[in-house]
C-alpha cells in the first residue's frame, strides 16, 4: 500500500559525509549533512515526500577505533551497538539540520530519526563471508598491520585506499516499516534504517537477537522503497555518476541504463562488491519490483538529478 503523494527514500552514504581527509570531525560532518538537508527541504517544498536513510561505513569504523583504545578501561562496543549509536548521531544532524531548513522556510513539517531493525536469515552465507568495507581509509602497510596485529581483513577499496571490511548478511525485512509508513502518511520527513539498520535474527524460542554484522543501507532502502511504493529511490553517494571500468584509462561515465544494461555491466564486473555493487544490485532490484526511477548522485546534484540534469537514471526496460 502505498502513502500517498509522490514520495522518494533518498539514500545517504556515510562517506558522502565526509568532503575530504581535513574534514572527518563530527562538526565537519555535521556540516555536510546541513547541507545535504538543505537539497531534501527543498524536495519536501516541491511536494516530495521524503525517507531518507543513510550509510555509516567510516563512521561506525571510528566508534569501533575509540573502543578498541579505550578497551583497558571501558567494556567493548559491539558491532550491531556501533551502528545503534550512528543511527543516532547521524539521524540527529539530519534531525537538527531539517528543523533549521524548515523554520527558516517556514513549512510546517517534522523530521524524526527512527531507530530501525532489520531482519536476517541465521543461515546466511555472507556472516561468515566479510565483505563490506568500515572505517577509515588506510595505505597498504597499514593495513597489512592492521590485518596481522588485529586479525581484520582488509581489501583494496577501488582504487581510493585499503579498508577494513566485515560480514554484511542481506537484509530481508525492515521490521519497523508499518511505523515508517504511519510517520511519512502523517507529513513527517522520516530518517530510518541508518547504516542499513539494525541486523537482528529469530532465534529457537521465536526471539529477536542481534547480530555482530552490518547491513549494506542500499539493500535495506530498497526494502523500504519497495514496501513503502516509492516512485523514486535516490542513492546520494560519493560521485555524481555511475562508470564503467572506473578508475581506468577506459572510464565511462553513464548518463542513463536500462534495468537489462545494469544487470549485463554488473554481471561483467564493473562495480565492486564493497562500493557501487550494492547500490547498483539494489536499484536493479527496486526499479524492476516497482517500476520506479532509481538514481544515483551526489549531494551537490541531487536537485539536477531530479530534474534529469545529472546522475544516472536506471529505469524499466
Amino acid at each position: 500500500m502505498s502513502v500517498g503523494g509522490k514520495l522518494a527514500v533518498v539514500a545517504v552514504g556515510g562517506n558522502s559525509l565526509i568532503t575530504d581527509a581535513e574534514h572527518v570531525a563530527i562538526p565537519d560532518q555535521a556540516e555536510t549533512a546541513a547541507v545535504t538537508a538543505g537539497y531534501i527541504a527543498s524536495m519536501v517544498a516541491e511536494g516530495w515526500r521524503v525517507v531518507i536513510t543513510h550509510g555509516n561505513g567510516p563512521q561506525v569504523g571510528f566508534i569501533l577505533r575509540r573502543s578498541e583504545l579505550g578497551a583497558p578501561e571501558v567494556p567493548p562496543i559491539p558491532m550491531n551497538y556501533a551502528t545503534s549509536n550512528t543511527q543516532g548521531s547521524i539521524g540527529y544532524m539530519f534531525q537538527r539540520s531539517l528543523l533549521n531548513e524548515f523554520r527558516h522556510r517556514r513549512m510546517d513539517v517534522r523530521p524524526v530519526a527512527l531507530v530501525t531493525q532489520v531482519l536476517i536469515d541465521r543461515d546466511d552465507p555472507d556472516l561468515a563471508r566479510p565483505t563490506k568495507p568500515i572505517g577509515p581509509y588506510m595505505d597498504e602497510a597499514t593495513a597489512r598491520r592492521s590485518s596481522s596485529e588485529r586479525g581484520w581483513k582488509v581489501i583494496e577499496d577501488s582504487g581510493r585506499g585499503w579498508r577494513r571490511v566485515v560480514a554484511s548478511p542481506r537484509p530481508r525485512a525492515v521490521l519497523e516499516l508499518e511505523i515508517i509508513r504511519d510517520l511519512v502518511t502523517a507529513g513527517n520527513v522520516v530518517i530510518a534504517c541508518g547504516g542499513g539498520g539494525l541486523p537482528v535474527l529469530v532465534d529457537d524460542d521465536g526471539n529477536l537477537r542481534g547480530v555482530e554484522a552490518v547491513v549494506d543501507k542500499d539493500y535495506a532502502s530498497g526494502l523500504v522503497a519497495e514496501g513503502l511504493g516509492a516512485e523514486l529511490m535516490l542513492i546520494s553517494t560519493a560521485v555524481e555518476r555511475i562508470a564503467i571500468h572506473f578508475n581506468t584509462p577506459e572510464q565511462r561515465w553513464l548518463d542513463r541504463l536500462t534495468v537489462s544494461e545494469a544487470r549485463s555491466y554488473h554481471a561483467e564486473g564493473h562495480f565492486a562488491a564493497g562500493s557501487m555493487g550494492p547500490k547498483v544490485e539494489a536499484l536493479i532490484d527496486y526499479v524492476s519490483a516497482s517500476g520506479g526511477t532509481g538514481i544515483v548522485t551526489d549531494p551537490p546534484n541531487l536537485p539536477r538529478a531530479i530534474a534529469g540534469e545529472a546522475g544516472t537514471r536506471i529505469v524499466a526496460d
